[in-house]
């Protein structure tokens, strides 16, 4: 039986401003239909269509995000095992390493299909009809990548080396797995081109294939701090319903490594196991780039990608994205221009690799841009704020049908709700009401209050705060539906 696991737990800076800290690229739709972790999931379809049982997939991801992985995985029908919450990010390794402790745990050795969910592949059968040829490989012992076809010098990504005389590893017409002989970093442009001449160079994918035990001795072997720390972690760890949560404690001191750094590039050295290659000729692409968005998208007779609201006159070569008003470009060449109700990304092409460096000041700032989008998901539907100044803040809430926020109180805040549209239930201070269209109510300072949707319509509601601190942490939780107090 193939396991998916599913690595959710990136942060995606380089597509900022549509991706931030607290809600990254893998929720966003980009490239197709549906968003990036709903076409990983889907995407395993096309290794069951080809007569291999597939397990659902293990999902591993920030405990912040959660509740989002939970609702878009319910909105394709793809109930996952379990939801594996990092406390913390510590890369790749770390993330496997519980997802394989997990497995290992269950059923007798099922072969992991290791996937980033912020990958995009445009041709799922050739992705099914590989995954099988590397749990053919899995299960024989072997440690399994995907490489990619190189279309070009590309400095983005890391490579794997094979030599041209090296017989493949099977029989039939079909065997096109070799031996890797060297993993390599991202190298620099003349480098790549050096690669390319060879033909012996192939795109590392960050897509694994293997036995969970074989994971396991690999990083028992290569890497003991972080197994020690993740079966500490484990071992430590409670369900929470559909999430697995492991120890924070034992978790926090574990070194942060990448699945390539702690056991790939030394699976061909001393201690290791045979690490076998699969090509991957799929139309994959990390989208690490919004030039990488352009050139896989559809584009207009003068190179454009126009999406949203937007009108151009004279503009060739550019990938322009309205989010929430009318974008305009003039004479212009070669731009990416990103709009969002708090930031606008203005970046030359080929430059638009640097975006994270943008990020970074904004982190070392300590602004809000880089962690949250104005509009925020949460477990019982989304807020967004419309507008803020000295001592108010206005916010839009939608309640989805059937959900509740928490009973909670302000210390520092009051706040006014005006139903736009369905029917509000209400609790302050003890006392239950409806409100329906039109109708609005107070919620004083420090009172105990719930907004629930009892119907079976979105909940619309315009939210005004006011007080001398507006920050979301100024709340106090006394029930939750979501286990969040």
């Amino acid at each position: 039986m193939i396991r998916p696991v599913i690595l959710a737990g990136g942060s995606g800076t380089r597509l900022w401003p549509l991706s931030r800290e607290h809600y990254p690229k893998q929720f966003l739709s980009l490239l197709g239909e549906g968003t990036m972790l709903q076409q990983a999931v889907l995407r395993l379809n096309a290794a069951g269509a080809n007569g291999q049982a597939v397990a659902s997939p293990l999902v591993v991801c920030n405990d912040d995000h959660r509740f989002l992985a939970v609702e878009q995985l319910q909105a394709v029908d793809k109930a996952p095992e379990a939801l594996i919450l990092e406390p913390m990010g510590k890369n790749t390794a770390p993330a496997l390493t519980l997802a394989a402790l997990w497995s290992a745990e269950r059923d007798d050795d099922a072969t992991l299909l290791v996937m980033p969910a912020d990958h995009h592949v445009a041709n799922a059968d050739a992705f099914g009809k590989a995954a099988l040829e590397g749990d053919r490989l899995a299960r024989e012992g072997m440690f399994v990548t995907f490489g990619v076809p190189p279309t070009g010098p590309e400095t983005g990504y890391g490579y794997i080396r094979v030599t041209a005389d090296t017989e493949p590893l099977g029989s039939g017409p079909n065997a096109s797995a070799r031996t890797v002989a060297e993993f390599v970093e991202k190298p620099d442009i003349e480098t790549a081109r050096g690669y390319l001449a060879t033909g012996e160079y192939l795109w590392n994918s960050g897509t694994f294939m293997m036995r969970a035990s074989v994971w396991l001795n690999q990083i028992e072997t290569h890497r003991p701090d972080i197994a020690a720390a993740c079966r500490a972690a484990y071992l430590a760890g409670t369900v929470d319903g559909d999430f697995f949560r492991p120890g924070l404690e034992e978790f926090r001191p574990c070194p942060s490594d990448s699945i390539d750094y702690a056991v790939a590039e030394r699976a061909t050295g001393p201690g290791g196991v045979v690490a076998a290659v699969v090509p991957l000729d799929a139309g994959w692409s990390d989208v690490g780039s919004w030039s990488v968005i352009q050139d896989r998208s559809t584009q207009d007779q003068r190179g454009n990608v126009l999406k949203g609201d937007v009108v151009t006159y004279d503009v060739e070569n550019s990938l322009m994205i309205g989010g929430n008003r009318l974008l305009a470009g003039v004479g212009i060449r070669d731009l990416v221009v990103v709009e969002t109700p708090d930031a606008v990304l203005i970046a030359g092409k080929g430059r638009d690799q640097e975006v994270r460096q943008v990020v970074a000041e904004l982190r070392a700032s300590d602004r809000d841009e880089q962690l949250e989008p104005r509009k925020v998901h949460r477990p019982w539907g989304t807020y967004e704020v419309i507008e803020r100044g000295e001592g108010f803040q206005v916010k839009h809430l939608t309640v989805k049908p059937g959900s509740s926020l928490s009973l909670q109180r302000h210390e520092h805040r009051a706040e006014h709700w005006v139903v736009v549209s369905g029917i509000a239930a209400v609790v302050t201070d003890g006392k239950k009401y409806e409100l329906k269209e039109n109708q609005s109510t107070y919620v004083p300072q420090g009172v105990k209050h719930r907004l629930s949707n009892p119907g079976e319509v979105p909940l619309e509601i315009v939210e005004v705060q006011t007080g001398g601190y507006l920050g979301e942490d100024d709340i106090e939780r006394f029930q939750d539906d979501y286990r969040r107090v």
